[in-house]
């Protein structure tokens, strides 16, 4: 196994820059019903859906205004359904100048998903964006953020970057595609969703606490010469305390004279054209069952 850290220099970030932060927002509203929880009690009561839809109503244009105010530009992650319900989100993406990307057409869970219904889907949600937009997205993140070596495969035939994996702490080249990483800490919803009506047995958590989180990883990460990959939910992080807290967090980031602030896709194309490609690339390896086999016939 390569050892990565020791056998390569830092990260190459452009014009000097030293490390690179990209504010994501996947915008999910009521898709994650139609797919991965389509047996969930949540489909037949009120509560979760209008909760959810808070999204495309209030959360994305509170989110909007905030890019506008520290003057930066974000990547939407954008099912196809939702596109085609609340057609005035992508046109308002895009003319205030944030990239939009694929996040799959109903939310699809991976694992559940055959591949011709990941290609499928992922055609669905094109013709939708062509439509509305006028354009080809560049990139993918996958709904719940797993992958199959099917999904890369097709990502690479269209020739778009993915950001659903988390190999690495900087872009990485899987497969021959180009990987702009997550990171589930750095992830407002496994902090922050919360649906009610009995269904969640504890109260999200405390904000402070996910700033202070959120403050170290940006900390060590801008040491480090590494990408901050920030991912919020309109539905959860356009309501309003929680936007004064990404307040907190972007006057740390913006104030640092060296990063990099950037879509998603400009990093790609970055990884794309530097010197980095060729230095962090890895294979997609799924598991194999190998115990049995290999005690096979101990007693």
């Amino acid at each position: 196994m390569t050892d990565f850290r020791s056998s390569y220099p830092r990260y190459q970030w452009p014009n000097g820059k030293t490390s690179a932060f990209c504010f994501t927002v996947d915008v999910d509203a009521e898709s994650v019903y139609l797919w991965g929880l389509k047996n969930e009690p949540a489909q037949r009561v009120l509560g979760s859906m209008e909760q959810r839809q808070f999204g495309p109503r209030t959360g994305s244009w509170r989110l909007l205004d905030l890019f506008d105010r520290y003057d930066i530009k974000g990547t939407f992650y954008v099912p196809g359904y939702v596109a085609e319900t609340y057609p005035d989100l992508l046109p308002a993406f895009v003319g205030r100048g944030h990239e939009v990307g694929l996040h799959g057409y109903f939310h699809e869970f991976a694992p559940e998903i055959s591949d011709a219904e990941f290609a499928g889907a992922l055609e669905g949600a094109l013709a939708v964006f062509k439509k509305q937009v006028g354009l080809v997205p560049k990139g993918f993140r996958s709904p719940s953020w797993e992958m199959t070596p099917f999904m890369l495969a097709e990502l690479k035939r269209r020739g778009l970057y993915d950001s659903s994996l988390m190999g690495f702490d900087h872009p990485y080249t899987i497969d021959g595609v180009t990987e702009i990483p997550v990171q589930w800490t750095v992830d407002d919803a496994v902090y922050f969703k919360f649906s009610g009506g009995g269904v969640d047995k504890w109260a999200p958590t405390s904000q402070d606490g996910v700033l202070d989180t959120w403050l170290d990883e940006w900390n060590v990460i801008s040491r480090e010469g590494d990408l901050f990959m920030l991912t919020v939910h309109d539905w959860i992080s356009g309501r309003a305390a929680r936007i004064r807290m990404l307040e907190k967090l972007l006057d740390v980031i913006t104030r640092t004279p060296s990063v990099w602030i950037a879509p998603v896709g400009a990093v790609a194309e970055h990884h794309a054209s530097s010197v980095n490609k060729d230095k962090y690339v890895v294979k997609a390896r799924t598991p194999e069952t190998i115990g049995p086999r290999r005690f096979a016939g101990a007693r």
